[in-house]
């Protein structure tokens, strides 16, 4: 690293040592912060034009009187280069970078390569083989879609483990939606030509399923063999159904279509999806953008950010990229696509017809998108300045959290911590804690485990909220001072409790303020206990939600799961010796002692284990 003293950068010095090379750069502060990261095809050509007397950009201004220190990595290529400079924004999170914050995989429809394939979600994790469909924009879209495809083919949707553990048709196959083929309810080379009609389906190729079941419902008139063509009939009725339900656009196939909206120093990127002829659907993603910066650096910045170096392997990158404008260094972000795509990609702007009028929805989308934060922003702030009045803070507040405990008669305790700033839920700072080492159903003791978990080793005081709403009366928000007045604080927040009311209708809840006691009551028209009431609720959402996922994993484990001696194995061949678990539990121990692999040792310890001896 190359650096001055604190406060002057002597760029003069620096220049003269710098590569001529391809490669990338870290710009840092006084403080060895990462203020910018860039990428040259020649580092020094491109270093040298941030110290030139006549740089016109406020925000190149701005960066350079900062600069302390700067580090640069030599790389073989241009390509290469744009990779890892790609990789350090993400790593670093610039303030003079364009940052796109939502990293998030994209889920998928998956065909497993299995004996009888399975039809599922899969969204990011280790790789599955099999044949992937999508990417979706939601996961709410995958499931309308694994719904759909029940009704038109009957292929399993279960877990390998449950499937590997039947004896006899589940509820789905008694719904018509499963051929069950876990207990050979359909023969193989029946259920694989199933999984491929899917598959043809899932291409967009619906007319070609419609040929094949048309074809198999004649086959089996002409055997006599009317049940099997009455099925084949109501697949074809309700594949004519979807087609009709569905929107075909025309020539485009596969492409990705990047619309752009900007509003003073906001900006809005809207992702569109066609697959198959088909709008998939679209995303909306709200960079932070530096002043200063053209539309060209959002989109390059944004391409970049989303499809270099993401897990989009899936076939998530499309053959055709249209964007609202040219770009920098276009053809090197091609090449490194395509690279990664293994496929060719195009990158397009001067487009017409079908394409431009995509283009065109594309940028009206994120129009929307914006002004519709931007509303939901402002309600926000209104509603925090509304909340401040009542509470008549010095500093205003900037950060609410909420506490809430879910649990069913003690068991699976679960306590949640929502976050809220200025523009709405900070949902990336939402915590769960699975309580442990209470008496089951003291909620006092719960919350106090709850806040110790959060609060216990903070350092930084932006870590510290303003307020803290605990969903509970004066117990809860005893424990919740008890707790605060043992501890060393950063900061004290302001604790509240939030009591429903007596019939517990929203508009009846009463504030009760640490301390003092003193109760509050506002108006139900509020806008202050609009958001007490949205804090809340969400805090009660979040925790129930954590505490049924935990409750269901709870009920899914086999009793025989906690016998010493018994694995996954064994396991399974008691359940398909015995035809169950009834059946297991019913068994005596000369017939446990017949299930292969279960000694006459591990019979006692089974039928001990099950009959509580």
């Amino acid at each position: 690293m190359l650096s001055n003293d604190e406060t002057l950068f002597d760029h003069k010095a620096f220049l003269a040592a710098v590569s001529e090379q391809a490669g990338v750069y870290r710009m840092y502060d006084i403080t060895q912060t990462v203020i910018y990261v860039g990428k040259a095809k020649q580092l020094k050509k491109r270093l040298a034009s941030y110290f030139r007397k006549d740089v016109g950009s406020n925000k190149t201004r701005a960066l350079v009187k900062q600069i302390s220190a700067i580090d640069v990595t030599v790389t073989h290529t241009e390509g290469e280069a744009l990779i890892l400079e790609n990789n350090y924004i993400k790593k670093y999170q610039p303030k003079y970078n364009i940052l796109l914050r939502d990293d998030k995989s994209y889920p998928y429809l998956l065909i497993t390569d299995h004996k009888h394939p399975k039809l599922g979600l899969h969204r990011g994790g280790k790789k599955v083989k099999g044949d992937y469909f999508g990417p979706y924009p939601t996961v709410g879209a995958v499931w309308e879609s694994l719904r759909l495809m029940q009704k038109l083919f009957p292929l399993r949707q279960c877990e390998d483990s449950y499937y590997r553990a039947r004896s006899r048709p589940c509820l789905q196959h008694q719904l018509g939606r499963c051929s069950a083929p876990c207990v050979d309810k359909i023969s193989p080379s029946d259920y694989q030509k199933q999984v491929q009609l899917a598959k043809l389906f899932l291409k967009g190729k619906s007319n070609k399923v419609i040929e094949h079941l048309v074809e198999n419902m004649e086959n089996a008139s002409k055997t006599l063999n009317f049940e099997h063509a009455a099925k084949y009939r109501d697949q074809i009725a309700t594949l004519r159904k979807v087609q009709q339900q569905q929107f075909v656009s025309g020539s485009a196939a596969e492409m990705d279509v990047i619309g752009l909206h900007r509003h003073k120093s906001q900006a809005c990127i809207h992702l569109l999806f066609v697959r198959e002829h088909k709008i998939l659907g679209s995303k909306s993603y709200f960079p932070t953008v530096p002043v200063d910066t053209s539309d060209a650096e959002i989109i390059a910045a944004f391409i970049s950010q989303h499809y270099i170096g993401n897990d989009l392997n899936l076939g998530a990158i499309p053959k055709e990229i249209i964007i609202p404008e040219a770009i920098e260094s276009q053809q090197e972000i091609i090449k490194v696509i395509s690279d990664q795509a293994e496929h060719d990609v195009k990158m397009s702007h001067n487009v017409r017809t079908e394409r431009a009028q995509y283009l065109k929805l594309a940028c009206t989308n994120a129009a929307t998108a914006l002004m519709t934060r931007n509303s939901h922003k402002e309600s926000m702030q209104a509603r925090f300045s509304a909340l401040n009045e009542v509470f008549e803070l010095t500093n205003g507040i900037s950060r609410i959290e909420c506490f809430d405990i879910s649990h069913t008669m003690g068991q699976q305790t679960v306590a949640s911590n929502v976050v809220f700033d200025q523009e709405g839920p900070l949902k990336s700072d939402y915590r769960r804690y699975n309580v442990h080492g209470i008496t089951p159903g003291d909620d006092y003791a719960a919350m106090a485990f709850a806040l110790d978990k959060r609060y216990s080793k903070v350092t930084s005081e932006e870590k510290m909220p303003d307020i803290i709403f605990i969903d509970g009366g004066k117990g809860q928000l005893a424990k919740a001072e008890d707790f605060f007045a043992g501890i060393d604080q950063v900061k004290t927040p302001l604790l509240v409790g939030v009591a429903k009311g007596e019939s517990r209708k929203p508009g009846l809840e009463t504030l009760i303020l640490a301390g003092s006691h003193q109760l509050i009551s506002l108006p139900a028209t509020s806008p202050a206990l609009h958001l007490v009431q949205h804090i809340r609720d969400e805090s009660h959402r979040f925790a129930i939600t954590g505490h049924r996922a935990k409750r269901q994993k709870a009920s899914k484990k086999s009793t025989l799961e906690t016998i010493p001696g018994i694995g996954a194995k064994k396991r399974q061949a008691l359940l398909q010796y015995l035809g169950g678990l009834q059946e297991v539990l019913k068994a005596d121990r000369a017939t446990l002692e017949k299930v292969p692999g279960v000694s006459k040792v591990l019979a006692e310890n089974i039928y001990d284990a099950l009959h509580d001896n």
